[in-house]
């Protein structure tokens, strides 16, 4: 059991390969991004949503890339979905469902995690704006793809 635990942590020390790639000193981890998410759910998941699977749906849909590593529109994606799963069914089966929910976008709930991860992509953007010199304008409008004109985006 130690292991496995071991393994679900170390989530932690794998980058946002997306903001190493733009340059960014010290980027954010995977696991800091779910947490972004899960915050962006608490403070906006909407009454008819059930808030407690939201948080699941952010907590574990980047989980596999403990193994996979985190991969960018630029790699290749042709395994991914497979890759990812098989890494799900190995670190935790028994989120494995919550995984394919958010993967295959069943539920309205798994809709809004989306939408939150491209909003935590966006506004992570805009932080890293703030302190750098780097333009981060392309992970803003790839955001805007998902979330269209939201005034959180300004």
């Amino acid at each position: 059991m130690r292991e496995t635990l071991m393994n679900l942590l170390r989530l932690k020390d794998v980058q946002r390969q997306g903001w190493v790639d733009a340059g960014v000193s010290s980027p954010e981890s995977v696991a800091a991004h779910s947490w972004g998410m899960a915050v962006l759910a608490l403070k906006l998941c909407p009454d008819e949503l059930d808030l407690e699977q939201v948080l699941k749906l952010c907590l574990l849909h980047d989980l596999p890339e403990v193994v996979v590593g985190d991969l960018t529109p630029r790699d290749d994606r042709s395994t991914k979905a497979a890759d990812e799963h098989a890494a799900m069914k190995a670190l935790a089966p028994e989120w494995l469902p919550v995984f394919e929910e958010y993967e295959a976008q069943a539920t309205p709930e798994a809709v809004f995690a989306r939408r939150l991860d491209k909003l935590d992509m966006a506004l992570q953007a805009m932080l890293y704006e703030e302190r750098t010199d780097l333009d981060l304008e392309t992970f803003i409008r790839s955001a805007r793809k998902t979330l269209g004109d939201d005034p959180l985006l300004g």
